[in-house]
């Protein structure tokens, strides 16, 4: 399963009313350290599928969504669970770290 690209239109449905744990990347095409944790994202989202769903919304093209939960720096993830933002990480960071807030947030995940 590979990531979910998510719009202001369906952060509603996608994120909020979603089934289990979203990952939510604020990103933009011009962001440097966006870029650099992109291929993490996407292999977390195929190391866990079906425990966590990751999803990319692009600030510039959805600027409304970003706004509505203080997000100021990019690449800003944060997690929700059951329509809620649990945790939030800002900046770049290697899978490995990404791989350990998800599991200290109660994220599942297969035994290596």
């Amino acid at each position: 399963m590979s990531t979910v690209t998510v719009t202001d239109d369906s952060f509603e449905k996608d994120v909020l009313q979603a089934q289990g744990p979203v990952l939510v990347d604020f990103w933009a095409e011009w962001c440097g350290p966006c870029k650099q944790i992109a291929p993490a994202l996407e292999q977390i989202s195929d190391d866990l599928a079906g425990q966590v769903t990751i999803a990319k919304l692009n600030i510039e093209d959805s600027p409304t969504t970003p706004s509505r939960y203080g997000v100021r720096g990019i690449p800003t993830m944060m997690l929700f669970k059951d329509g809620q933002m649990s945790s939030m990480k800002v900046g770049a960071m290697p899978k490995q770290k990404i791989l350990e807030w998800l599991s200290e947030a109660g994220v599942q995940q297969p035994a290596a």
